[in-house]
């Protein structure tokens, strides 16, 4: 029994890792594409998948999503906002709280960019019952807790 758990765990691991890469390469072209540094291809990432899943970030979370310093992370959003990719705003009752938004310069290419992804990601979705997709999501849930937790132990 151990035994096959810890063979359907590797071979688990191996496919996220085998998906992290693709992801990362899918980046890395997403930010070519753009004739952008992979750094703020990556950021401009986070912040149009933030705003398509109704939390936006702001710039302290993106910098911690993307293990940006403060500074690094102003200047990265400098460089997003001078281009029309990022928007700055303060729709927060304490104006001091700034929302990253998507500029109107990116949506038409992002969408253009990810749609094949998409189109392709629903239609893989649409081959499983809804219960299958939530276990699965509830059990990618849970790794990433597990996850945070052994990260959080070796802070």
């Amino acid at each position: 029994m151990a035994d096959d758990v810890a063979a359907r765990s590797g071979s688990l691991l191996d496919s996220l890792r085998s998906f992290g890469a693709n992801y990362t390469e899918f980046t890395r072209r997403f930010a070519d594409w753009l004739g952008l540094h992979a750094t703020d291809a990556a950021a401009l990432v986070e912040i149009l998948y933030a705003e398509d899943t109704g939390s936006p970030l702001s710039p302290a979370r993106l910098g911690e999503r993307i293990g940006l310093t403060s500074g690094a992370t102003t200047n990265l959003l400098n460089r997003l906002e001078n281009l029309g990719y990022v928007v700055r705003t303060r729709e927060n009752t304490d104006r001091r709280v700034v929302t990253l938004r998507s500029g109107t310069d990116i949506q038409a290419p992002a969408r253009e960019f990810f749609g094949p992804f998409s189109a392709g990601l629903a239609a893989l979705v649409a081959e499983y019952p809804p219960e299958e997709i939530e276990r699965f999501e509830g059990f990618l849930r849970q790794l990433k807790s597990t996850m945070d937790n052994v990260l959080e132990e070796q802070a």
